[in-house]
């Protein structure tokens, strides 16, 4: 585990990651001297020359150069950032490597914060991103003043790390690549645990048992009752649900789920306090919300100050994130690339459809589910989990595989998914587009006004609003983004 000294220079390779940005941005507000390379321009980049970070676009062995010329040799060589994305071949890291540069991954430098003060760490398979947003956005509203690494942009924040003053840190930790384990946060939470990342976890016990030495290494843990894999396999401090207030310490029963938000009553220990207007809609996002209150109340924030601040939550950027209307259609992206995340979120749409009730910019009338598979192991585990879900839509459409650098599987593909899809619901309008620019012609011919396009996936499926912008450049009928 590094030592952070603020002698020692830091420098990312591949700095306009969502992870990596966080870091850098954090450690600059910080007062180190920190660098990165990254080759595609970026809003994260701009925030992040804005903090003064000296960014470089270009990875190659001349950045490494570079980065040594500048500094004046009063400080030790820069201790070299890197994430799991960045393959071994990387011309720069070789070059760091060929120098003798001391090289961590970045769960080393978010271990070395998590463990250097009182910290909450969010674990789990889904709602890590938004639960840790949550929890931050708190924090801040009720004058505690977190620090956050966030895998996502907190609205609160406009950015996804925040250097604050105040006592706590607030971090998303990652279970894809195992890392978290390095973290030894005062309290631990974990949302939920279902099979994922297949490219790293055999199985599912595989996952638990990482999960389980992250859980070994905070002081408290804080678990979802809810979740049947965290009852049977975790012994928590304290527990939360959605679903019942007896034997736990946290609930928030609904009394009323719309389309616009959740009206519920919170208990703790079974006794009720007060009810709670929830301005996030659906079932995963009230639990969300009660994890995050649950932290912040076993922190020593009073009930009353958080009942007030819940009104002001926000989800983080690409979870249902509305991007504005197109030809009077509501375009919204949203980072679901999970069977369960699919099925939650489409479940949230729908009940916009059915209660007539929406925060969006017209209630919808009909749900057009437009998906990206991401990954081919991840589409051959859970092709037919994504073909259930994606049949509660009232149409489909497909984008292209997102490979996310692995080889192609014979046998997956996205029409492999279309035609599971049509297996279990003959009559749902289903079509496959085979690029992205027909991925936006086909939500222009296959949709219509008053629709909501939900646009699913972590590939370039959130570059369609874009997409459906320049449609007029190549003579198709658009009309003007309002955003």
């Amino acid at each position: 585990m590094p030592k952070l000294d603020r002698r020692q220079p830091l420098h990312f390779i591949g700095a306009g990651g969502i992870g990596m940005s966080a870091l850098a941005g954090i450690l600059a507000e910080r007062g180190f001297l920190v660098s990165g390379s990254d080759p595609r321009p970026s809003p994260v980049l701009e925030r992040l020359g804005g903090a003064g970070v000296r960014v470089f676009q270009e990875q190659t062995a001349a950045t490494i150069t570079a980065v040594l010329a500048g500094l004046d040799g009063t400080v030790a060589d820069p201790l070299v950032v890197i994430s799991s994305a960045v393959p071994a071949a990387n011309e720069e890291l070789a070059e760091a490597r060929r120098r003798g540069l001391s090289i961590v991954h970045r769960s080393d430098v978010l271990a070395a914060l998590i463990n250097a003060q009182p910290s909450i760490a969010v674990a789990g398979s889904h709602g890590k991103t938004t639960t840790s947003t949550l929890i931050a956005t708190l924090l801040e509203a009720v004058g505690e003043d977190p620090t956050a690494v966030i895998g996502g942009i907190v609205p609160a924040f406009g950015s996804n790390g925040r250097h604050g003053q105040g006592r706590l840190l607030v971090a998303e930790a990652d279970e894809s690549d195992g890392s978290l384990v390095k973290f030894r946060p005062r309290l631990g939470l974990l949302t939920n645990v279902e099979l994922d990342h297949t490219d790293h976890y055999p199985d599912l016990a595989a996952l638990v048992a990482t999960l389980q030495r992250f859980a070994g290494g905070c002081a408290t843990l804080l678990a979802n009752r809810d979740c049947p894999v965290l009852r049977e396999h975790f012994q928590a401090t304290s527990w939360w649900s959605t679903r019942s207030s007896e034997g736990v310490d946290f609930a928030a029963i609904p009394l009323e789920e719309r389309g616009d938000g959740t009206l519920a009553t919170w208990y703790e220990h079974g006794e009720a306090l007060g009810t709670l207007e929830v301005p996030l809609p659906g079932r995963h996002n009230l639990s969300n919300t009660v994890a995050a209150m649950a932290a912040c109340r076993l922190e020593g924030v009073p009930f009353e100050d958080l009942r007030r601040a819940v009104a002001g939550l926000r989800p983080p950027g690409r979870r249902f994130d509305c991007r504005g209307l197109w030809q009077d259609r509501a375009i919204v992206d949203d980072y679901a690339h999970h069977p369960s995340e699919v099925a939650a979120t489409i479940a949230m749409a729908r009940l916009m459809v059915e209660s007539g009730r929406s925060p969006l910019p017209l209630v919808p009338r009909r749900l057009v589910a437009v998906f990206q598979p991401h990954r081919y192991t991840r589409t051959a585990q859970f092709l037919d989990d994504f073909a259930a879900a994606l049949t509660q839509a009232d149409a489909v459409l497909l984008a292209p595989l997102y490979a996310a650098g692995e080889a192609p599987m014979a046998g997956i593909s996205s029409p492999a998914l279309a035609e599971a899809v049509r297996a279990l619901a003959p009559d749902l309008p289903v079509a496959v587009a085979a690029s992205m620019e027909a991925l936006a012609e086909l939500v222009a011919s296959g949709t219509g006004p008053g629709d909501l396009v939900l646009a699913m996936g972590a590939g370039d499926v959130n570059s369609l609003w874009e997409r459906l912008g320049a449609l007029d450049e190549r003579g198709r009928p658009t009309a003007p983004l309002v955003a």
